[in-house]
């Protein structure tokens, strides 16, 4: 099933104080740096946990417990998860940050297709528009530059 997104966001920028930040985490939860940072800093994400909801804060693991980037087919996993716990909080706004895109050193477009059947309550950087959306992917498409 895919969805229509309408709502995107400046990468970079701060959620409203009732959106969920999502970002991307390791497994060992050392938020030292990023949105993960961001995340232990403003949002309740806890040292040591490093996958699910914390505080206003969902942690996506793109690394390992050793801080070693996980493969997509593991990342994979923990978006379905995300995904899933989504679905479930209809009521929730989600607010994606580039997870995978930052410190793991995966491309916007190897990332943001694991997103393209989010629910309509997430919200993702304008980065990630011409990869998840169905016009984005259309016109990738045209140009020969579908991930």
């Amino acid at each position: 099933m895919s969805t229509t997104f309408t709502k995107f966001h400046e990468d970079g920028s701060i959620p409203a104080a009732s959106e969920v930040f999502v970002f991307g985490s390791n497994l060992a939860g050392r938020h030292g740096a990023g949105a993960a940072h961001t995340a232990k800093q403003l949002f309740g994400a806890i040292y040591g946990q490093g996958a699910g909801r914390m505080g206003m804060s969902y942690g996506i693991p793109t690394k390992g417990r050793r801080l070693e980037v996980l493969p997509l087919k593991l990342i994979r996993q923990h978006v379905d998860g995300f995904l899933g716990y989504a679905r479930l909080n209809p009521e929730l706004s989600f607010f994606v940050t580039r997870i995978g895109c930052g410190r793991a050193g995966y491309d916007d477009a190897q990332i943001a297709p694991l997103f393209s059947n989010a629910p309509s309550n997430c919200s993702f950087a304008h980065q990630w528009r011409r990869f998840i959306t169905p016009a984005g992917r259309e016109a990738q498409a045209t140009r020969g530059t579908t991930p």
